[in-house]
């Protein structure tokens, strides 16, 4: 499949702006900017507007909470992680909470809510990384996450860093253009 690191066509300085980085500064996020992050989020949109999303997070100087939920991470993320000021872990309500019934959605629309989210961050100057990589049953057991929960990502987020400070091979990709598909390759107007 084909990429390209150029942007074909125009777009918002907000999503040119977004990378997934992993080096984040050690300057701590002011209290006033984490509101915002989530106040981003309050305002995405959502399956009947049920807005299932439910946020988890910790400041780099809350340690307990902080040495918890940065336990749930895989060894690979844990190594440039440990400088993220802010760590947030993202779930799902699985069932709909004004009437019976699972909302299939829920995930969907924690994934727009997680991008709004990133959005916002990169408004203020920071930047996120959301992970995939960790352990879903220690964060169950560890963080007391109830069966009716379903959980989504780990964001990472900070003020970018310096790159030079990675292991070498992270620091390589870190430093990389970043690459995506080109719409040919995603965009359909006819049938399949």
């Amino acid at each position: 499949m084909e990429k390209s690191n150029q942007f074909e066509y125009p777009i918002v300085d907000l999503i040119k702006n977004r990378k997934s980085t992993r080096s984040f500064s050690s300057q701590p996020i002011e209290p006033e900017r984490i509101s915002s992050l989530f106040e981003a989020t309050r305002w995405a949109p959502s399956s009947t507007n049920e807005q299932p999303w439910v946020y988890m997070y910790a400041t780099h100087d809350q340690h307990e909470l902080w040495d918890k939920l940065f336990a749930c991470l895989n060894d690979g993320n844990k190594l440039w992680a440990k400088n993220a000021p802010l760590l947030i872990l993202s779930l799902a309500r699985r069932n709909f909470s004004r009437f019976s019934g699972a909302n299939a959605y829920a995930m969907y629309d924690l994934g727009g809510a997680n991008s709004f989210l990133s959005l916002q961050a990169v408004e203020l100057g920071l930047q996120v990384r959301q992970m995939a990589g960790f352990s879903r049953e220690r964060a169950i057991q560890t963080l007391n996450i109830p069966d009716a929960f379903d959980i989504g990502v780990f964001i990472a987020v900070g003020y970018p860093g310096d790159p030079q400070t990675l292991p070498d091979n992270l620091k390589q990709r870190e430093l990389a253009p970043r690459e995506r598909f080109l719409q040919h390759e995603f965009v359909m107007n006819r049938t399949f």
